[in-house]
């Protein structure tokens, strides 16, 4: 299992150029229209090359999060659970 660490928090306004394929891609997945003020955390999958995006809107409790990367075969660290959780 892979463990996923926060790389940050953006807004889509401000999200920096080399997040934006993972960002487009988890939108195509979602069917989400992006908006500037959509906020969302960019987790590092450490021990790969790639990052996940959550779109913060889009969960109501941690446990969702955990579920989603747990399909994804990813464990999120407990630092950015606490930080994540704040945003929720």
């Amino acid at each position: 299992m892979f463990v996923a660490t926060l790389d940050g928090i953006f807004k889509y306004s401000d999200l920096p150029e080399e997040y934006e394929p993972y960002v487009q891609f988890k939108a195509t997945i979602d069917k989400r229209e992006l908006k500037p003020t959509d906020e969302m955390a960019i987790l590092n999958i450490a021990g790969t090359s790639t990052h996940h995006v959550l779109f913060l809107d889009a969960y109501s409790s941690i446990a969702e999060i955990e579920a989603e990367l747990k399909e994804a075969d990813a464990k999120i660290n407990h630092t950015t659970l606490k930080i994540i959780g704040g945003h929720l």
